[in-house]
């Protein structure tokens, strides 16, 4: 087993509320797509508000900016979910639920196994692959970093770092 998961977040700018006409193509998919997430090999955990997905769960302050978190046993497990199941289908079609965003609208970053990342943590390693584009503390799929077997885990950002070695 390894010592570290893998965390990803992204984030989808909804063309309207979710209860609107034009995302119900995008609504009546999801409980169907977070089943194959859960039962997929290598799923850890996954973020859910009120119901059964995240969309009810507000990081951004535009109400329509939706996030999705999960955490995966490894990078593999995550690719054969995301690319290779029937969730290609919500990515080829997204451009009829989603407006494209200008920047960065995911994140992967290696978090110790059994750790839950919370979404502060998330939107921290979002910036951060804006700012600096990827790198071993958040990465891409096209731009991968391996997990950090052998360097202690590094920190979520200087203020939780300051803050846990002040305790």
């Amino acid at each position: 087993m390894n010592a570290y998961h893998l965390a990803q977040v992204n984030v989808a700018l909804a063309r309207a509320e979710m209860t609107s006409e034009i995302m119900s193509g995008f609504v009546s998919r999801l409980d169907k797509i977070n089943r194959l997430a859960e039962n997929s090999k290598g799923f850890v955990w996954r973020l859910i508000g009120d119901g059964s997905d995240a969309s009810s769960i507000r990081v951004f302050e535009n109400p329509l900016l939706l996030v999705n978190m999960s955490v995966w046993e490894d990078l593999e497990s995550l690719k054969i979910y995301a690319y290779k199941s029937a969730h290609v289908e919500l990515i080829r079609d997204r451009d009829a639920w989603f407006h494209k965003l200008p920047e960065a609208h995911q994140a992967l970053w290696w978090v110790p196994a059994g750790h839950i990342p919370t979404v502060f943590e998330a939107k921290l390693q979002l910036e951060h692959i804006r700012a600096h584009g990827p790198s071993p503390k958040a990465f891409t799929f096209a731009k991968p970093f391996p997990h950090p077997t052998a360097r202690p885990f590094p920190c979520m950002s200087d203020i939780v770092c300051h803050q846990s070695s002040n305790q």
